[in-house]
């Protein structure tokens, strides 16, 4: 069980002084801090003021009892965990005191351990309750974050489209104008496909299913294959590519698709990346048990600033000589996803015009399995 943070408040709610005291000690010794109060209307008016993380309170009090005391904390803030204590222990009055919402019952006398154990339990809750909506607010804004970046990333290629469309319909063109106009609805449609696959790819990834089927695949063969099928577009950006591969083999167990989605992002950023007169240099090899593939340009490098984020949803480098470069900004993040599923890692090292070496650690395969045909979980985009 963790330990209990020095931050971590208690407020001890008892008529009784000798317990005040002890409570306070036992706490403070726990490495609480600790407030203690005499009756129901003090301690109500300490928890409003306080917002303690727990509550200690005694059910037979003068005046406000521990009962209500239980309800109106919880109106202050239901988030508090209260521990009810008394004399007068029974059955019905532990479980009409759950009923209130207290998380545990201790009856008195109890040892010192007996306090620490409860208030020890009663805060790990507090803390898993707190992390849970943390989490879940997280989730409320990425949410929020997705469904805004959808809205504009599916209207605008959509809007361009009907604008072009709708113009052609109405007004006779040249056929050079025509063809052009064309090719950019081609373009937009492109990027409306090329982003559902990230989405339907993410989702696949996020869902763990990779973990459910692996196969032996390796490396050194599959890269080639990857590396060979972005020659020409390369060349068309100007940029030359090399793969170095060992003939050893680097094998690794995972799913083939999977596998050719994360080194298709990082090879088409290299490329999307770079500089005309360019390279890109994929290298592999075995290392600790690892295979470690690098994938390496002399591109425009990434500012320093911006390497904590790099692998975060939507994220795309703010650079003036990237603006060129499209993407859905999912790619990287992608990545790493298949790769931390795989039980690997993603680095990497830039400077800013000097270029980019990602490197991509997975463990290496060391029993071999007949080859199956992998079944296609996540797609075959790339791209970030």
């Amino acid at each position: 069980m963790a330990e209990p943070a020095a931050t971590e408040l208690v407020v001890v709610i008892d008529d009784e002084y000798a317990m005040r005291l002890s409570c306070g000690k036992i706490l403070a010794k726990m490495g609480l801090r600790a407030e203690t109060f005499e009756d129901g209307t003090h301690g109500l008016e300490g928890v409003s003021r306080l917002k303690p993380d727990l509550v200690v309170v005694d059910l037979k009090m003068p005046g406000v009892s521990g009962m209500e005391v239980i309800s109106r904390v919880h109106q202050i803030d239901p988030r508090i965990v209260i521990v009810v204590i008394t004399g007068y222990a029974t059955i019905d009055t532990a479980v009409e005191a759950m009923k209130c919402g207290a998380y545990d019952f201790l009856p008195k006398p109890f040892a010192p351990d007996e306090l620490r154990l409860i208030v020890n339990r009663g805060l790990e809750r507090r803390r898993l309750a707190q992390e849970a909506q943390r989490h879940e607010m997280e989730r409320a804004i990425l949410t929020r974050r997705f469904v805004t970046f959808v809205s504009h990333q599916l209207r605008t290629p959509l809007v361009a489209v009907h604008q072009y469309l709708n113009v052609m319909k109405q007004v006779e063109q040249s056929p050079a104008t025509r063809q052009e106009w064309i090719g950019r609805c081609l373009t937009r449609i492109e990027e409306l496909q090329n982003l559902i696959s990230d989405w339907l790819t993410l989702a696949r990834v996020e869902s763990g299913t990779l973990s459910q089927e692996r196969i032996r695949v390796d490396l050194s063969q599959l890269i080639p294959v990857i590396v060979e099928t972005y020659r020409e577009s390369a060349a068309g950006e100007r940029v030359s590519l090399e793969s170095r591969m060992p003939e050893a083999g680097l094998p690794v167990r995972g799913d083939r698709n999977c596998l050719t989605v994360l080194f298709d992002n990082l090879i088409t950023n290299a490329i999307k990346y770079n500089r005309p007169d360019g390279k890109v240099t994929v290298t592999g090899s075995l290392s600790g048990g690892d295979v470690v593939v690098r994938v390496a340009d002399n591109g425009i490098g990434i500012p320093e600033k911006e390497l904590p984020y790099l692998f975060g949803e939507f994220f795309r480098v703010k650079d003036e000589s990237a603006k060129k470069a499209t993407g859905t900004g999912l790619g990287l993040h992608i990545s790493k996803k298949i790769a931390v599923e795989m039980g690997g890692t993603i680095e990497v090292e830039s400077q800013v015009g000097v270029g980019s070496v990602f490197s991509v650690r997975l463990p290496a395969a060391v029993e071999a399995e007949t080859p199956l045909e992998a079944q296609n979980k996540c797609g075959s985009r790339k791209e970030s």
